[in-house]
């Protein structure tokens, strides 16, 4: 490397220098509106501070206890200081911030690395002897992570040797990358840092996803009805209902050509339906759940009988369109409504007991500051629920493209998954308060009556059609272990499928020439989780099939010529994917 910049590197550091000059009104503006509390955010200063002072309080009356951890600090810091120097050579720990081999090229490195994973393990030992199964627990010990995730040496440009390397080889151009690819977020965000995670430019909605053909043959004020177009001449004579989550955009449900589910059962020769939610604006912050039920998928099955003739349904719900399902499905067995004969839902809680790290941002306080926030606009703004979902992995999700954007220099690569989730909503405040008092803090959907639907009390125990409920083994928002106890709650015969990987990767997750994740299966359903995988047995490849074959033995036996999009009562309105997964 030059010891003087170029000319060039110096007009660009000026141009940028002024330019985050310009920025730094907005993000100022922004800073002093979460410090006077007149903006919302996921994390609540009070709740921290309490949950802390409460930890403190405990640990003072055992004092031995934090000697210990500082003796074990000062030993096992020491130690790998130590090994850092002796070693020769070294696998590596399999922790995927220091990956890269640089990490063992020389003990200033090893030590580095070694040091910081010996205090966060020393810290999570200290941690675990806090009283348990309290939020005050909870709250330390994941703000204590956060905090030691983001002191790891490789998230600092002079301790990360990757990142050092490259700012050598570029002559410095990294860093100035990294300072254009910082003020991009920042802009992005009108003030707020919103770290890219995927080339926003690669993909578009209609060109690269959601290229399944169909036809919006109804809409509402809060949704549109897709009818896609078939791909075999024959189909199931019962209708597919797809009810996706409305966080997010339908399109996980058909994301590229060889990851579309909806692709995959018209392929199976099911006729597939799909719901498209509107993004919420002011307009429809009075919107409530019922009405989520009633205009999303209790009207869709009456749009779907004019188009087709047929009164039998199979539904699925992913994510909080799962939950959906699940209500609507008890509305509709108090109601004696039997035209629902087969239902799915994948990564969905019906039973809040253990909600995982979630329950560190969500109690009744924060839902009375929600009200508070959401008053004047009458919705919640899509990045707030971006940042508690990426807190919760906070190293895939956050640190690891810090270190890629901002110290390395490059932009983050094109990837379907992560340009979905980043493709999120807003949510009207009345649905969201509702949903998070009711079903989240009074967990009301597993009590029979606890909840009303259109005025109508339900009990998912009254739900006795087959139902298959897919959970994956690392999801960190609907925790498999509160998925599973769907199978003591509903009346019918229940299949529950595990799935490797997370919430979105492990859904979808298609049948390949390689097996990527697999999963697991047991045909009984003991009441605790762990026993019932003790004994589950475990597939290669993906479980799509084993859903479609599921559902095609339980389908009647009769196909019916396709019915096609726009030939029975319901004309075509626009081409899908249809206006509202657009907008933004």
């Amino acid at each position: 490397m030059t010891s003087e910049m170029t000319t060039t590197q110096i007009d660009r550091m000026w141009g940028l220098m002024q330019r985050a000059q310009q920025l730094g009104i907005s993000a100022h503006s922004n800073a002093l509106a979460k410090a006077t509390g007149s903006e919302f955010s996921v994390v609540d200063a009070s709740t921290v501070s309490e949950a802390y002072l409460r930890a403190m309080l405990d640990l003072a009356q055992r004092p031995w206890d934090l000697v210990t951890y500082q003796h074990e600090v000062m030993r096992d810091v020491g130690k790998a200081w130590m090994n850092a120097w002796r070693a020769t050579e070294s696998e590596g720990p399999a922790d995927r911030r220091f990956r890269d081999a640089k990490w063992d090229e020389n003990p200033a490195n090893r030590g580095m690395r070694d040091a910081h994973l010996a205090l966060e393990a020393a810290t999570d030992r200290l941690l675990s002897t806090l009283p348990s199964g309290t939020k005050e627990q909870l709250r330390v010990q994941f703000y204590t992570r956060q905090l030691l995730s983001a002191l790891s040496p490789s998230n600092f440009l002079m301790l990360n040797p990757a990142a050092r390397d490259r700012f050598m080889r570029t002559e410095g151009d990294s860093l100035l990358d990294g300072l254009e690819n910082l003020l991009n977020d920042i802009e992005r965000g009108d003030g707020r840092l919103d770290i890219a995670t995927n080339d926003t430019s690669a993909f578009e909605v209609g060109r690269d996803l959601a290229t399944t053909p169909g036809q919006v043959i109804y809409q509402n004020e809060l949704m549109q009805l897709i009818h896609y177009a078939p791909l075999t001449e024959k189909q199931f004579r019962r209708p597919l209902l797809f009810v996706p989550p409305w966080i997010n955009k339908y399109y996980i449900f058909d994301m590229k050509p060889d990851n579309s589910m909806v692709r995959y059962m018209l392929e199976q020769g099911h006729s597939v339906f799909l719901i498209s939610w509107v993004n919420p604006t002011r307009e429809h912050g009075h919107l409530s759940f019922e009405d989520y039920m009633r205009l999303g998928p209790l009207t869709a099955l009456d749009q779907i009988t004019k188009a087709t003739g047929e009164k039998e349904f199979d539904i699925l719900g992913f994510c909080i369109g799962g939950i959906l399902v699940t209500a609507t499905l008890a509305y509709m067995a108090a109601r004696g409504d039997k035209r629902i004969k087969t239902a799915t839902t994948l990564a969905t809680m019906v039973d809040f007991t253990d909600v995982g790290e979630i329950g560190v941002f969500i109690d009744r306080e924060r839902v009375e500051a929600l009200r508070h926030h959401m008053a004047e606009k009458g919705y919640l703004e899509n990045h707030h629920l971006q940042d508690m979902f990426s807190m919760i992995r906070e190293n895939d999700l956050v640190w690891s493209f810090h270190v890629m954007n901002y110290l390395m220099g490059r932009k983050p690569p094109a990837f379907d998954l992560l340009f979905w989730n980043s493709d999120s909503t807003r949510l009207p405040a009345a649905m969201l308060l509702w949903y998070l008092e009711k079903i989240y803090i009074e967990n009301g959907l597993r009590k029979p009556g606890h909840l009303t639907m259109d005025g109508v009390p339900i009990d998912i125990s009254k739900i006795d059609i087959p139902f298959y409920v897919l959970s994956t083994k690392e999801d960190h928002i609907a925790v498999w272990t509160s998925v599973y106890p769907t199978t003591q709650l509903l009346g019918g015969d229940t299949t529950f499928v595990l799935g490797g990987s997370g919430h979105i990767a492990g859904v979808i997750n298609p049948p390949a020439t390689r097996p990527k994740y697999g999963y697991w299966t047991r045909p009984d359903y003991p009441q605790n989780p762990a026993e019932w995988l003790s004994g589950a047995e475990r597939h290669e490849g993906s479980w799509w099939p084993h859903w479609a074959n599921w559902i095609a033995a339980l389908s009647p036996g009769d196909q019916v010529p396709a019915y096609q999009p726009g030939k029975g009562r319901l004309k075509p309105i626009e081409p899908a994917p249809g206006s509202y997964v657009r907008a933004p």
